[in-house]
């Protein structure tokens, strides 16, 4: 279909901002022309739902490597490219190239480097690589451990209006570390860190966020403490939003046990407790965006003793049934999971889409929340390191639209 032909949704239940109903939806030249009940013009082409669910089409938040086949079965049309690539994306001319490299059938919006070659010491030219195509700046997988840079970044984002994407873990504390501190790590003999490594690195953040008025996201939460931080900040007018992984809300440390790297993770998995505070902020809207964590690695980085390993896991073909799960044990609705897959990662990219309403994008999700799946990272279209490998799930992408044009 190309982008200028009309085209009719119909029989669907139609995931909306803040309900699902039935209907229909028509797309004319890229966009959403109606909603609702529609008159259906003469010679349009016509897709027939049988009564499955359409939805926006998933902004992926955070991702360190581009798999647009990964994506597309994902059900993911845009996602935030992650600046530690190589070369990293701290320069105008890598970051366009990056921008451009998935067009037509997945848009990439680079977050720019914060700091020349993500060393954190030097700023980069933050305001050239935003006129490249960056959406927004980020530490990448490294936490900057002074202060006085990370103040004239927040102060620097302020003035462009910036988002500034933080890694929310203190370096003096977790450095060499590869589990959190507890009965799973000790009994094991892994390298450890404590788990307030991550509330003393957001409260920094959360403190010269709030004194420069920069906007803060903050990559991955995953303790009480540090959501407990961010509850606070909300509350006192702070701009600052946090996301997750479906990894950190399901399995807990324990998952390593048997010294399983695909369960390693950066940040590591927590203990129990923890895990049950994250699902209570996706349940009271602490946690902001819901994304994959998408970083595949092979074999040769995976297999190895855990210490070795390289942390990340495959995310971008599991990262709706795991969401929908969240649904199924009652923590959200399906159009409040679809604000934090969605709407909420568009927000804070400064796009205007990851909705369903009439004159935005049509980026189109039509999926199954039944349907049977089991995971299997063997099959996967990147490298098939998931913790949940074998893992029956419910929730399957059938079609996916970028702007109005059939991806699958």
């Amino acid at each position: 279909m190309s982008q200028a032909q009309a085209i009719a949704l119909t029989n669907a239940r139609l995931v909306l901002a803040d309900r699902v109903e039935p209907g229909a939806l028509l797309v004319r030249d890229g966009v959403i022309a109606g909603i609702g009940t529609i008159d259906l013009p003469a010679g349009v082409e016509t897709v027939d739902c049988g009564g499955r669910l359409l939805a926006p089409g998933i902004v992926d938040f955070g991702v360190f490597a581009v798999d647009r086949e990964a994506c597309r079965r994902g059900g993911i049309v845009r996602v935030a490219l992650m600046p530690d690539q190589r070369p990293v994306l701290d320069d105008p001319g890598v970051v366009q190239r990056a921008a451009l490299v998935g067009r037509p059938d997945l848009w990439i919006h680079p977050i720019a480097a914060a700091t020349r070659g993500l060393m954190g010491q030097d700023l980069a030219e933050m305001a050239f690589c935003i006129e490249a195509g960056a959406r927004a700046v980020g530490t990448g997988r490294r936490w900057i451990a002074d202060s006085g840079v990370m103040a004239k970044l927040f102060a620097y984002a302020s003035d462009l209006g910036l988002t500034v994407v933080t890694h929310a873990e203190d370096g003096g504390l977790t450095h060499g570390a590869v589990a959190t501190h507890g009965e799973t790590a000790t009994r094991l003999g892994l390298p450890s860190a404590p788990a307030m490594a991550e509330a003393l690195a957001v409260a920094r953040d959360l403190l010269l966020a709030e004194e420069s008025g920069a906007r803060l996201h903050l990559r991955q939460v995953t303790t009480a403490a540090a959501l407990d931080l961010v509850r606070a900040a909300k509350r006192r007018g702070v701009a600052v939003t946090c996301g997750i992984t479906p990894a950190h809300l399901h399995l807990s440390d324990i998952a390593v046990s048997d010294f399983r790297t695909f369960a390693h993770l950066s940040p590591p998995l927590r203990d129990e407790a923890d895990r049950r505070a994250c699902l209570a902020a996706i349940a009271d809207g602490t946690i902001d965006i819901l994304s994959s964590g998408h970083d595949p690695h092979g074999p040769e980085e995976k297999r190895l003793p855990f210490a070795d390993s390289s942390a990340g896991m495959a995310g971008a073909e599991t990262l709706l049934p795991l969401a929908l799960m969240l649904v199924r044990d009652g923590l959200c609705t399906l159009d409040r999971l679809f604000q934090l897959l969605a709407t909420n990662p568009a927000k804070a990219l400064g796009l205007d889409t990851g909705r369903l309403a009439v004159g935005l994008p049509a980026d189109l999700l039509l999926f199954d929340d039944r349907a049977p799946v089991r995971i299997t990272g063997d099959a996967f279209a990147s490298a098939g390191n998931t913790p949940f490998d074998g893992l029956p799930v419910e929730g399957k992408a059938l079609r996916l639209w970028k702007g109005g044009r059939a991806l699958s």
